[in-house]
């Protein structure tokens, strides 16, 4: 009789010791697993190759004479019937183009800097108010074009006769910068460039005050700004 109970005994404890192993080994199969992270598989973060700067193959230089540049605006004065041209030029132009192999522009290497302080008009009310409520001079002295691109002009560059081209670029006054586009021509010789370049805005494309002095009645909203240019190689 104790033979008995102790067999059953030892029976029930097999049966439970097997059921348990079952239920770990379906819990095993049911949840994959997740093998441990090598260091060779470490995750390491995607970074771009930086690009390297484009080197400059030549460089277009403004020359020390023969630059000028000036706005033209179209106003209407007191006592005259019909409207006439308010024009104000500056000498004070400096900067380069630069240009890689390719004869593409290197914007971070080319820069034209005008100085607007020294515009000078036949009128010195008009120049004036230009100064001090237009361009406010004081604060911001320089007009500044970035060129980037050019379209219609090839390399080699030409030595002889005469080409036209866009100039195109971010053109920065009283700190307001907005793209432009310059219409150029040009005529060439070995040694230096020649010509000019014109490009349009509204006063209100750069947020300025449209000039009001006493004598004009009205003045166009439109401005043009023409750099007659030489450059050297």
């Amino acid at each position: 009789m104790k033979k008995a109970k102790l067999a059953a005994a030892l029976g029930a404890g097999m049966l439970t010791i097997s059921g348990t192993i079952m239920v770990a080994h379906s819990l095993a199969s049911a949840t994959p697993a997740v093998p441990a992270r090598t260091e060779a598989q470490a995750i390491v973060p995607v970074t771009e190759e930086p690009r390297a700067p484009s080197s400059v193959a030549f460089t277009l230089m403004i020359a020390p004479q023969g630059n000028s540049a000036r706005y033209l605006v179209q106003e209407q004065l007191v006592g005259f019937d019909l409207p006439s041209e308010a024009i104000g030029e500056t000498r004070s132009v400096t900067g380069s183009i630069a240009f890689d192999s390719s004869g593409r522009i290197i914007p971070d290497a080319s820069r034209i800097q005008v100085g607007v302080a020294s515009l000078r008009s036949d009128s010195e009310r008009r120049d004036g108010f230009v100064r001090a409520r237009v361009l406010e001079t004081d604060r911001h002295p320089d007009v500044v074009f970035v060129p980037t691109s050019v379209q219609g002009l090839t390399l080699p560059l030409a030595t002889s006769g005469t080409r036209s081209f866009t100039l195109s670029g971010n053109l920065t006054i009283r700190g307001v910068t907005r793209p432009v586009a310059w219409h150029v021509n040009a005529t060439f010789t070995p040694g230096t460039i020649k010509g000019t370049g014109s490009t349009k805005f509204a006063f209100a494309d750069f947020g300025l005050t449209q000039p009001r002095v006493p004598v004009v009645l009205s003045v166009a909203d439109t401005i043009r700004l023409e750099h007659q240019f030489t450059l050297t190689r």
